[in-house]
This record gives structure tokens, sequence and C-alpha cells, in this order.
């Protein structure tokens, strides 16, 4: 924020300024601290856009991302999502902000004017997952369960998670990229499939695999690949 402040006075002389912002970062797990970049865009008369593609459909007590998880809901931001991912349509995404920003899009946007529109089939099942969302917070609540489970037996393990707390995207942080695809590969044999990230994809020495809570997981299916992961850890001298 100190850093973002410097740009921000530096630039007073320039008739637009944006911040633009992941809401949840997808290789670390990270929350951007969003309500403190509004409090600075507000100060420097700066827009805020965020990529909520890692957020929308689980952030917040009804998924509705980071502005609902700060108690932002409402403020001019400018927001780009998907409605893959969490929402589970495979394809395509949206934009939402302030009128003039969607209108002129819907003017001169490429992807809007110029390509394939979304499959009927995929635009009536984003629709009714906003649908399920709106009626229900069952969703997020059964994922933040499960991500409570995950983070805490993973640490209290001895594995080192990165990110939020709240974040369902759990790196577990590994440092060596040979370690980490080993052991991805071991457990795979035991039944949980999860991918390892290393350099370029990441920093050197921070390799890492990154594993992703769902509601669809069970309590059981959590516990048991905490357990997988601690006897692969054990067998390669990670955790006691």
């Amino acid at each position: 924020m100190v850093d973002l402040e410097k740009a921000l006075a530096e630039t007073q002389d320039k008739r637009h300024r944006m911040i633009v912002t992941d809401g949840v970062f997808s290789m670390d797990g990270d929350v951007a601290p969003l309500d403190k970049i509004a409090v600075l865009a507000e100060k420097y008369d700066a827009t805020v856009f965020i990529d909520e593609c890692h957020a929308t459909g689980h952030m917040g007590a009804t998924g509705r991302g980071t502005p609902e998880l700060f108690g932002m809901e409402g403020k001019d931001f400018i927001i780009n999502s998907t409605l893959g991912k969490a929402l589970g349509g495979a394809t395509g995404g949206y934009t939402s902000g302030p009128k003039q920003v969607v209108d002129i899009l819907r003017q001169r946007s490429r992807p809007y004017l110029f390509s394939n529109s979304l499959a009927p089939s995929v635009a009536g099942a984003s629709l009714e997952v906003f649908n399920i969302l709106t009626a229900s917070s069952e969703m997020p609540e059964k994922l933040q369960a499960n991500v409570r489970i995950f983070r805490d037996s993973m640490t209290a393990a001895g594995f080192t998670i990165s990110g939020d707390p709240t974040c369902p995207i759990a790196p577990v942080m590994l440092g060596d990229a040979i370690l980490s695809a080993k052991m991805s590969d071991e457990l795979l044999k035991r039944g949980v499939f999860v991918v390892s990230f290393s350099y370029p994809v990441v920093p050197k020495g921070s390799a890492r695999i990154r594993c992703q809570l769902s509601a669809s997981h069970s309590e059981e299916e959590v516990k048991f690949v905490v357990e997988q992961f601690v006897e692969v850890g054990r067998e390669l001298g990670l955790v006691k």
C-alpha cells in the first residue's frame, strides 16, 4: 500500500489513473486488501478494476467475491470475472461496473462484438448458479468448512500453506521443484490428483503443490487427502 500510494501521488497530473488488481491471486491464495485500496482510490481520485476470476462464487458470506468479503458491495468498482472456475460454466465471462463503462464495452469490446456468443446451455447454467447463490449460502459455507479443515490440519501436520486462511486456493509450499514433482506423483498413486508448480510458473525456490478445495468435497475426502499428504511427507522427510 505504501508503494501504491507513492505511485498515485506521483501521477496526480494524469487525467485518469486506474488501480488494477486481482481479488484473489491464483498462485499464492492471497487476497487483495480491497478496503485499503479503496481508501487510496478515493483519496487520489483513481478508478479500481478488480479481476475476480478466483473469488467469484466463493469469497464472502454468499460468494459475491472480495467486495462482499470487505463489506464494499455497491462501490463503483469495475469487475471482470469468469463463468468458469467456481461457477462451473467452463466458458465465458462478464464485466460489471458503472453504466458508462458497460455501455462503451457493448459498443467497442472486440470479444463482445466479434466473437461467438455463449452457448445457450452455458448461459442458462451460469444464471442458475447465480440463482443458487442468491437463494442460499449453503455452498460457500460448506466450502469454508472444508478450507478450515484442510488448512488447519495441514498446518498442524507441519506443512507450510500459503495465502489467506479463508482462501480455497491452498498452495503447499515445498520450495524444491524436483521434490514437489515427486510428491505430486506419489500422491497420484494414492488417489489424490494434485499438480506441482515450479519455475517459470512461480519464482525460483518457491515450488509448490497448489490444492484447491471445493464445496463438492466431503469432510471425509478432505481428511483423506490430508492423511495422504502426511504419509508421503513422512516418506520424503518433510514432516515427522
